[in-house]
């Protein structure tokens, strides 16, 4: 009997596709995961046993670093956050909730403008490289960008997410010609892009390291999956981090106190006003959450 320890790429009608070495096996689960409550996810490091040269049983799913609920992920390094020039636009609301999630779950959020070639994304950059994070502009039309994204891809399980439309697979596409995702042109009824991808998959990079593409949508809804409490919310923004603790009562919510520093920061430009305006948006729909009320996390 051997066992092999692998990470599973791909869960497709009650198979499970685990890449241990070179191979990939289909595998089923034991029924003891039902029992136990335990739903293994793309992106788990998991066991197999060994079967056939290429079916086997998944027989443990190891403890996660971190894991998502919608898209269903786990062990996440790098959550890529794709907005595009136009049909959709970039959201500041959407880009924030995104990037809040991230940190929140220990996940590098990095920032992506695509479709560069349509117009420019300068200010845009400048709000989210003063806020203290990665950013790429990208165009697969014009290649610009693309060979810095795809050094950053190298060595890390990555996933990219954002606004259906927004180029996501065609990017995919272009930094990994052989993947030849299904790509479909935005709906000009609708202005967003059809859904082409129909489940999580982990595609293994030339150079090291995995990235995800998603099922497409809009954003992860804050109320009904990734859920932050609101003292903690401050804490997923990380341009905040320098003025936590300088305000002038420690229970300060950070949303319309006297003497708070974040405020104060807002108002000085050290933190730029769309994140303030973000963080309150957030804040308004957390604010009355209890912890009973949040589903159990996968």
């Amino acid at each position: 009997m051997e066992m092999l320890d692998g990470v599973l790429i791909k869960l497709i009608a009650g198979f499970y596709y685990v890449e241990a070495g070179d191979v990939v096996y289909e595998c089923k689960a034991r029924g003891l995961f039902r029992k136990q409550g335990i739903a293994p996810v793309v992106g788990d490091r998991v066991e197999i046993e060994v079967i056939t040269e290429n079916t086997g049983v998944l027989t443990k799913v190891f403890p996660r670093k971190n894991s998502l609920i919608r898209p269903p992920l786990a062990n996440i390094d790098r959550l890529f956050i794709i907005s595009s020039y136009s049909t959709p636009s970039p959201s500041h609301l959407v880009i924030d909730k995104l990037t809040a999630i991230a940190e929140h779950n220990d996940i590098e959020p990095v920032i992506v403008f695509n479709k560069c070639d349509m117009g420019s994304f300068d200010d845009w950059a400048d709000i989210y490289t003063k806020a203290g994070f990665k950013v790429f502009i990208t165009s697969c039309k014009t290649g610009e960008g693309l060979d810095e994204l795809k050094a950053y891809l190298t060595g890390a399980v990555s996933a990219f997410t954002g606004n259906s439309g927004v180029g996501k697979s065609s990017m995919l596409n272009c930094l990994i010609p052989e993947l030849k995702l299904k790509t479909a042109e935005v709906s000009q009824k609708l202005g967003r892009g059809r859904h082409t991808t129909r489940h999580v998959e982990l595609y293994r990079l030339p150079g090291g390291g995995y990235v995800a593409d998603t099922p497409g949508f809009s954003a992860i809804d804050l109320e009904k999956s990734e859920i932050i409490f609101k003292d903690k919310l401050p804490y997923c923004f990380r341009d905040f981090e320098r003025f936590l603790g300088q305000c002038r009562f420690t229970t300060c919510s950070h949303t319309k106190e006297v003497g708070c520093a974040i405020r104060e920061a807002v108002n000085a430009g050290e933190i730029c006003r769309t994140r303030y305006e973000s963080y309150l948006a957030i804040y308004e729909t957390v604010k009355d959450i209890k912890e009973w009320e949040i589903p159990n996390k996968l």
